[in-house]
């Protein structure tokens, strides 16, 4: 019976290993898409968008909600492409450190409402791709080996 499960066991995991990148391709899919339509709305309701961040006390209102609002946008875009991915983390991660810090963190109590809080979520998704890159599937995987750079995957 040991045996039966570990061949099985093994077997699922090869198929599983064989399939790996497609886990990083959905998920940068559905999350940059999530972006991408975020950041449309928001350029498309510059003027709203500007007085939630008058509303919340974010300096200079204007160039702030712009700059979040294209990030998001082209941020997004970028994710979805797989281009470019570690990079454009990096202002995602920011914006979400803005988010929280000026708006989220006076509706939370206590670190329940941290860990739960969407913002929060996003920066950890933000950080995993930051630290595990966007997986083969990728224009990054398709630069890289056009420049000859080693990608460690």
């Amino acid at each position: 019976m040991q045996t039966f499960i570990a061949t099985k066991a093994s077997w699922a995991l090869a198929l599983l290993h064989r399939w790996r990148w497609l886990g990083p391709l959905v998920v940068r899919l559905v999350f940059g898409y999530f972006w991408l339509e975020t950041g449309i709305a928001k350029v498309h309701n510059l003027e709203g968008f500007t007085q939630r961040f008058v509303g919340w006390g974010i300096p200079h209102p204007a160039f702030s909600a712009a700059l979040s609002a294209w990030t998001e946008l082209v941020g997004g875009l970028l994710l979805m492409l797989g281009l470019f991915t570690r990079l454009v983390t990096v202002p995602m991660i920011i914006n979400m450190i803005v988010a929280v810090t000026l708006v989220v963190s006076s509706n939370l109590m206590g670190l329940d409402d941290y860990v739960e809080a969407d913002e929060v979520v996003y920066s950890l998704i933000f950080f995993w791709f930051l630290m595990a890159g966007p997986g083969k599937a990728s224009l990054d995987t398709l630069l890289a080996r056009w420049l000859r750079i080693r990608t460690f995957d």
